[in-house]
């Protein structure tokens, strides 16, 4: 929600998304060790596999970063957040049937999760969404342990990226900084209470903040 509030306020699609990455940077890693136990608890692939994606995935788009215009990826933050989060739906809510055909090969899933680590440190605007919808293709269901790696992914591929943005100049400190506070807090304290609401909730939270998000951003013209 950082990314459409500092576009709210005046800043352009290319420094909203350096500055929102910037400012959630703390507190990613601060809600990711409260949702540890369920991070823990992730059976369905090899995790250091995904970090090492993560990082190689998020350097390279952040070395794309400085060669070439980031509008291009821009343009696309509508279709991928409503795409996210109608695969988001389908596989957390449709019935079995329907759900078993979605689900990939760890093949397809390692290169569609480095294609979205390159994203992530090119651009990054929705990139929440596409991570979830991620895992779930990869079929995994617990939204405690899907919102924590998502946390843990997010935060290894910004590294990288987090230093090209600032040496390019594009994070608008005043706006960042009161996030940066925010988020370090925030984001623990969430994470800690999410964990106690029932899951359905919050996967109904996420496909309604999703939904609203893409009609938001199709309307802007992001």
């Amino acid at each position: 929600m950082t990314f459409p509030a500092l576009l709210f306020v005046g800043l352009n699609p290319i420094d909203a998304n350096a500055s929102s990455l910037v400012a959630l940077f703390p507190g990613t890693f601060a809600a990711a060790w409260a949702f540890r136990r369920s991070i823990r608890s992730i059976t369905e692939f090899d995790v250091t596999a995904f970090l090492a994606l993560s990082f190689i995935g998020g350097l390279i788009g952040a070395l794309l970063l400085l060669y070439t215009p980031a509008t291009i990826f821009a343009g696309l933050v509508p279709s991928l957040t409503l795409f996210a989060t109608v695969v988001f739906a389908i596989g957390n809510f449709a019935p079995l049937e329907v759900i078993k055909h979605i689900k990939l090969g760890p093949q397809v899933a390692f290169i569609g999760l480095f294609a979205i680590a390159i994203y992530g440190g090119y651009f990054g605007g929705g990139i929440g969404f596409l991570m979830l919808a991620a895992f779930t293709i990869l079929g995994m269901r617990d939204i405690n342990a899907m919102n924590g790696l998502k946390l843990v992914l997010v935060g290894v591929m910004g590294i990288s990226a987090i230093v090209a943005f600032i040496i390019a100049g594009i994070v608008r400190w005043p706006q960042t900084i009161p996030m940066v506070l925010g988020s370090m807090l925030g984001s623990y304290v969430a994470a800690h209470w999410a964990q106690r609401l029932d899951q359905r909730l919050i996967k109904a939270f996420v496909i309604v903040l999703g939904a609203g998000l893409s009609a938001y951003f199709f309307w802007r013209g992001v």
